[in-house]
C-alpha cells in the first residue's frame, strides 16, 4: 500500500506541475493587467512604471522562471488587487467552498442510498419509475440553468429565499440544492443498478430463507456490498462539485474559492488565479488518493501492488 500511495503521489505531482505550467501561460493570454488596474487617463510613464514594477515588461520565459523560483520557496506571489499574499486569499475562501461541498455530498449520498435502495427493491414499480425520472432529470440538468431558474422562481417571484450572499441558513438552500441535483441523480442510478444485482444474489436468498427482515436485507446486507461503485461515483462527483462551485458561487455571490477564481480571472490578478488553481488541484488529487485507500479498507479483496 505504501508503494502504491507513493506512486499515486508522484503521478499527482507530475500532473500538478503540468497544470501549473498550463495555467501560467493561459493566464497571460488574457492581456496586460496594467490596462485594468490604472485609470484610462493614466500617463504612459505611469503605465510603464506599473508594468515594470510587477515584471510584466519582462519576456514571458523570464516571468515563468521567476514564478518557478518563487514556487520552489513556497512563495505564491502577491495579489495586485488585494495587496496581500495570494495563497492567504485562496486559503481564506477555500473553507467556505469545502463546507458547501461537504454538506452537499452528505445530503446527496444519504438521499441517493435510500432512494436507490428502495427503487431497486421493486424494479419497475411506481416508486422505481418515479425515482428513475427524477434522477435522470437531475443528472442531465445544467447547473447554471437550474440556478437561474431557482433564483427567478424562489427569490424573485415567490420571494421565499434570498437571491445571493451569505448570512443565514436561507442563503444555503439554493446553492446546496443546485449542487445536489446532479450527484444525487447519478448516485441514485448507480445505487439502483448495484442493488438490483445484490438483491438477486445467493447470500440475500439465504438471508431470506433464514427469516432475516427485509429492512436488514436491503440496508445492511445488500447495501453494504454495493458501496464500492457508489464510492467511485461519489468521489468523482465530489471533485466535480468543487469545479462546479465556480459557476454556482458566481451566480449566487457565494464567497468561496470558485467566485474568487472567476473574479481574479476577470481582473487579471494572475497570482490569485494560480494560487486558487493550485489549491483546488491539490484538494482533488488528495481526494482521489483517499478514495483509493477507502477501496482497500472496505473490500479486503482489493490489493494495490
Amino acid at each position: 500500500m505504501g508503494q502504491y500511495l507513493g506512486r499515486r503521489a508522484l503521478h499527482g505531482l507530475v500532473s500538478l506541475i503540468g497544470l501549473l505550467v498550463l495555467v501560467f501561460f493561459l493566464a497571460r493570454l488574457t492581456g496586460d493587467p496594467t490596462n485594468l488596474f490604472l485609470p484610462l487617463d493614466a500617463s504612459l510613464e505611469a503605465r510603464q512604471e506599473f508594468a515594470e514594477r510587477h515584471g510584466f515588461t519582462d519576456p514571458l520565459l523570464t516571468q515563468f522562471g521567476r514564478y518557478v523560483g518563487d514556487l520552489a520557496r513556497l512563495d505564491f506571489g502577491i495579489s495586485i488587487r488585494q495587496q496581500r499574499p495570494a495563497m492567504d486569499a485562496a486559503l481564506e475562501a477555500f473553507p467556505t467552498t469545502l463546507k458547501l461541498a461537504a454538506v452537499t455530498m452528505t445530503l446527496a449520498i444519504g438521499l441517493a442510498l435510500v432512494v436507490g435502495a428502495l427503487a431497486a427493491y421493486r424494479p419497475g414499480g411506481l416508486f422505481d419509475r418515479t425515482a428513475n425520472v427524477i434522477s435522470l432529470a437531475g443528472a442531465s440538468a445544467p447547473d447554471f440553468w437550474v440556478a437561474i431558474v431557482g433564483i427567478l422562481l424562489f427569490a424573485v417571484t415567490l420571494r421565499w429565499l434570498p437571491t445571493s450572499g451569505t448570512g443565514t441558513w436561507l442563503h444555503w438552500i439554493m446553492p446546496i440544492a443546485v449542487l445536489l441535483i446532479r450527484p444525487f441523480g447519478l448516485l441514485v442510478q448507480v445505487v439502483r443498478g448495484t442493488m438490483i444485482g445484490a438483491l438477486s444474489s445467493a447470500y440475500v436468498k439465504t438471508a431470506r430463507a433464514k427469516g432475516v427482515k427485509e429492512r436488514a436485507i436491503i440496508f445492511v446486507h445488500a447495501l453494504r456490498n454495493s458501496t464500492l461503485p457508489v464510492i467511485t461515483v461519489a468521489g468523482d462527483q465530489a471533485a466535480a462539485i468543487v469545479n462546479g462551485a465556480v459557476i454556482v458561487e458566481t451566480i449566487f455571490g457565494w464567497p468561496g474559492i470558485g467566485k474568487l477564481m472567476i473574479d481574479s480571472i476577470i481582473q487579471r490578478d494572475f497570482a490569485i488565479v494560480q494560487a486558487t488553481v493550485l489549491l483546488t488541484a491539490v484538494a482533488i488529487f488528495s481526494m482521489n488518493i483517499v478514495i483509493d485507500v477507502a477501496y482497500a479498507v472496505l473490500d479486503p479483496r482489493i490489493r494495490h501492488n
